[in-house]
């Protein structure tokens, strides 16, 4: 999700229909977190949870029931892509804040994805060591 953003920051969109595909799936992301909450904490049906992506969404009824059926089966997944998303955000800011001119977003995404996907408290790790030795390094 985080790379999603990169698209905006790179200036890929450059017209407002292109920015639509973009917040379209952003609009569909953030339904996936009501529908993963819904069905697991709420306890919603199958059938409310495909209502409130259909009425949300711009998706195809096909698109809706297979998304459906997938947070039915894998609670927390789109919680947990959110998460790893709001923590690579926190992390930059991070970076960008304690290494000021020093900062590289090059670098800084391949400190990310050095290691592949690893859970979040070791990806907090590997950053701290990444600021660490970006700082030690001038």
């Amino acid at each position: 999700l985080y790379c999603e953003k990169l698209g905006v920051e790179m200036g890929i969109y450059e017209t407002p229909y292109e920015d639509f595909g973009r917040l379209t799936y952003e609009m569909w992301r953030a339904a996936r977190l009501v529908i993963d909450t819904g069905v697991h904490h709420k306890g919603w049906s199958r059938e409310q949870a495909i209502a409130y992506l259909r009425d949300h969404t711009a998706l195809s009824e096909h698109e809706v029931t297979t998304e459906v059926d997938r947070y039915i089966s894998w609670p927390g997944q789109a919680l947990s892509y959110k998460l790893g998303e709001i923590a690579i955000v926190r992390l930059r800011a991070q970076a960008e804040q304690e290494l000021g001119d020093r900062f590289d977003v090059k670098s800084f995404h391949d400190a990310v994805l050095k290691q592949g996907s690893v859970p979040l408290p070791v990806l907090e790790r590997q950053i701290q060591a990444y600021i660490a030795q970006r700082k030690a390094a001038t």
